[in-house]
């Protein structure tokens, strides 16, 4: 099969990295989904979206005079179609506040807000001593 620039084609992914995943095409030649391309919305963890031996369709957006190729996920899908995260990596888990009556979350939400200011206050204040504020008199 001779791979063509716009093709949509099935693969196997069969590596994953922090930038992309690469995918096994039909007639054996390897290329690679750059995170930008595995979904149309952000993408944080690729792992999320697509594990190693799994099939996907991919475009073929660009192949280079060394071979390289370029693919899409994102654009292999129909238009509406969108990938979800795997859903089994996320846990459901009960709301803390259920039994709190509005005024006891609003004073635990101060409280917490007010320890955050302090500490960032603490942070940025050059009067406290933070090495990062010192200035050097050389």
């Amino acid at each position: 099969m001779q791979l063509e620039v716009g093709a949509i084609v099935e693969g196997k992914v069969t590596g994953i990295t922090k930038f992309g995943a690469f995918v096994e095409l039909p007639d054996g030649k390897t290329g690679m989904v750059h995170i930008s391309e595995v979904a149309s919305t952000f993408v944080k963890e690729i792992k999320d979206y697509v594990q190693e031996n799994q099939m996907v369709k991919v475009k073929i957006m660009g192949i280079t005079s060394e071979g390289r190729i370029s693919l899409s996920i994102k654009k292999a899908e129909a238009p509406g179609e969108r990938r979800p995260p795997r859903p089994e990596r996320y846990e459901w888990s009960p709301r803390r506040n259920d039994n709190l009556s509005f005024e006891e979350m609003m004073n635990k939400f101060k409280q917490s807000s007010d320890e955050k200011l302090s500490d960032l206050k603490k942070y940025i204040d050059p009067k406290r001593g933070n090495a990062s504020h010192k200035v050097s008199t050389k």
